[in-house]
C-alpha cells in the first residue's frame, strides 16, 4: 500500500501530500520511532541531530527561562514536522520541542534530511508553508499569554489539542498544564474546575475529557478562531 512505510501507516499529512518521486526520493531514508510522553525531540540551544514528521501525538514547542519556567508557543501533530531550523541549514535549535501526549513519528537525521530537501521541491514548499503556521501560533500565544486569563487560555489549548490528536480524551496532568500555560498549579485547577462545573469538560485521573466542543469555543478567547480562520485562509490560497 502506497500509505506504508516499513510496515507502519502513515497518517503525517506532510508526507500523505507528496508526489510518489519525491515519496521514492525520501521514504527509505526514514526510520519509524515510538515516542514516549515527555521525550525530548530537539533541545534548546543544542544541534538538531534528526527531523521528525508526527505521525501520531502532540508535541510541544517551549520556549524556557533563565529560572527554568517554560511556556507553551506551539504545538503540531500528524499535520506537523520538528526540525524546522534544519529547513533553513541552521544546525541548532532555538526551542525546546517535547512530546506532551505520547505518539510516533517517521524521523530522518540531518544530514539525510539535507540531501532530501534538494531532492523534493514539493517537500520544501510544504515545510515553508508549515514553518508559516508555526510562526502564526508563536505569535498569537504571545499575544494570548499577555492578554487573556488562565481559564481562556485553557480552553484554547484544549480545543488545539483535540484538533491535532482527533481524541476528545486528551492525557495530562494537571502539572503539565501548569506548564505549558505558564501559571500556578492551583490556578490551572480553578480554571479546570469552572470548566467541568459548566459540564464544558471532564478531568480524571490525568485525563482531559471535552464534553461539549461548541461551549468550549465559546468559552475560550479570540486567539483560537484568529489562528483557525487564517489557517483556512491560507489552505484555501493554496488548493
Amino acid at each position: 500500500m502506497k500509505n506504508i512505510i516499513g510496515g507502519h501507516r502513515l497518517r503525517n499529512k506532510i508526507l500523505l501530500a507528496l508526489p510518489p518521486d519525491e515519496r521514492a526520493a525520501i521514504f527509505s531514508k526514514l526510520e519509524f520511532v515510538s515516542l514516549s510522553a515527555c521525550e525530548v525531540l530537539t533541545e534548546k540551544g543544542a544541534p538538531v541531530r534528526f527531523a521528525y514528521f508526527v505521525n501520531a501525538g502532540l508535541a510541544s514547542v517551549l520556549n524556557i527561562m533563565a529560572n527554568k519556567k517554560t511556556t507553551d508557543v506551539g504545538a503540531c501533530g500528524s499535520e506537523g514536522f520538528v526540525g524546522l531550523p534544519l529547513t533553513v541549514g541552521f544546525a541548532t535549535s532555538s526551542t525546546h520541542v517535547l512530546m506532551q501526549v505520547a505518539g510516533n513519528a517517521f524521523r530522518i537525521n540531518a544530514n539525510d534530511f539535507a540531501v532530501a530537501l534538494r531532492q523534493c521541491p514539493s517537500l520544501a514548499i510544504a515545510l515553508q508553508r508549515f514553518s508559516q503556521e508555526m510562526a502564526l501560533q508563536s505569535t498569537q500565544l504571545a499575544a494570548c499569554h499577555l492578554q487573556h486569563n488562565v481559564r481562556e487560555r485553557l480552553a484554547r489549548w484544549l480545543l488545539m489539542s483535540q484538533d491535532r490528536l482527533g481524541s476528545d480524551c486528551i492525557p495530562l496532568s494537571q502539572t503539565a498544564l501548569s506548564h505549558l500555560l505558564g501559571t500556578r498549579r492551583a490556578s490551572v485547577n480553578v480554571a479546570a474546575s469552572i470548566l467541568q462545573t459548566a459540564g464544558l469538560i471532564t478531568y480524571k485521573r490525568g485525563t482531559v475529557k471535552i464534553e461539549k466542543r461548541l461551549r468550549l469555543e465559546e468559552a475560550t478567547c479570540e486567539c483560537y478562531e484568529t489562528m483557525a480562520r487564517q489557517l483556512k485562509k491560507w489552505h484555501v490560497e493554496t488548493a
